[in-house]
């Protein structure tokens, strides 16, 4: 059962981050300075046991209740209780009990260091398909974080099914996690060592959205992403050609969106009132909304802005009376840079 090969690798394997064999996990890479001071908090244990693969912070925490899927050691947890306050409450779902114990242990601690005058987080052991168990209601979670570990799930649909379910209205799924160029096959797929190391468990990317649609994400906005090496040679000869990427996209709970980038001809301007954002912010990849400006978007883009959390930050033109057929630049093909020397050329086709 490829649940307890997971929990035995994360459990007994790996004793720290030093023993993974790829750089999938583990990156910080384009940390904010506002966070860092925030991890220096941390415990030095639950960051040794740290095997995300991004950063799962998105903007505008203060107050929410936040759900962490797959939380480890909770060093997400308690970077997030931080940006959450006293009236927040952070909540990690892990599977194995070894991760979960690190994280409780350190809870009085974290506690004392934040001068919170109780604990804001939970830890609950059990599985990220299965939160109907975990007595997660519909509608009670106004955000969903997840690092790199989506891909060990063997039942992804449930997982996203599961998120949408506890989300509650224009709440969010803001997940970091592990993809491919192409489908793994089955026999790279049994291999305890691949998988632990959150390659085999990948989705190929163009799998990944309509899977997300099927279970109400009508439209997922990526939001960065980079290519995946494997310096290990026993590795990479097993994987041959196949090529990884570490992605972060953000899902919204808006039953309103629609499959493509309609124009209706609106804008929206910052306010630059976001805490940390004070220049611009960033909804995504190709959504770069500087403070003060007038920026066209599409409909999606427009209620993922308004019906959210984000509402009272942005200032609102237009509506949808008129449409004026689809957004401009919007397009197909594989939605990650990838900067792999060697990598073999893409074909003409799309």
């Amino acid at each position: 059962m490829m649940q307890e090969t997971v929990q035995k690798y994360y459990g007994e394997t790996l004793s720290g981050n030093h023993d993974l064999q790829t750089n999938a996990c583990c990156t910080d890479t384009g940390l904010p300075e506002y966070v860092k001071p925030l991890l220096a908090r941390v415990h030095d244990e639950v960051l040794m046991r740290y095997y995300g693969c991004g950063l799962v912070l998105p903007q505008h925490l203060e107050g929410l209740t936040i759900l962490d899927l797959g939380c480890g050691a909770g060093r997400d947890v308690y970077v997030l209780s931080q940006l959450v306050g006293e009236t927040g409450k952070v909540i990690g779902v892990d599977m194995t009990e070894e991760q979960l114990a690190v994280a409780r242990r350190h809870e009085p601690f974290h506690q004392q260091v934040f001068g919170y005058r109780r604990s804001n987080v939970q830890f609950l052991n059990g599985y990220i398909e299965q939160l109907d168990e975990l007595d997660l209601a519909d509608n009670s979670i106004d955000l969903i974080v997840s690092n790199c570990v989506i891909n060990l799930a063997p039942d992804k649909a449930a997982v996203l099914r599961e998120a949408y379910r506890v989300l509650k209205p224009g709440g969010e799924l803001y997940f970091s996690d592990v993809y491919s160029d192409r489908r793994i096959p089955q026999a790279l797929i049994n291999d305890p060592v691949l998988y632990g190391e959150c390659l085999s468990g990948a989705l190929y990317w163009n799998d990944f959205v309509p899977l997300a649609r099927a279970q109400g994400f009508i439209d997922p906005r990526l939001v960065d992403d980079r290519p995946v090496t494997i310096a290990n040679p026993q590795l990479q000869e097993k994987t041959g050609n196949i090529r990884f990427y570490s992605a972060t996209y953000r899902l919204f709970k808006l039953p309103e969106l629609e499959l493509a980038c309609e124009d209706h001809g609106q804008s929206v301007v910052y306010r630059g009132t976001i805490p940390h954002h004070p220049h611009a912010f960033v909804l995504d990849k190709h959504h770069f909304i500087e403070t003060g400006r007038q920026f066209a978007v599409c409909g999606n883009t427009w209620r993922m802005l308004h019906d959210t959390r984000f509402a009272g930050h942005f200032e609102f033109y237009g509506n949808f009376d008129r449409h004026y057929g689809i957004f401009p630049g919007c397009g197909m093909g594989i939605p990650f840079d990838d900067h792999v020397t060697g990598a073999p050329a893409s074909s003409g086709c799309c």
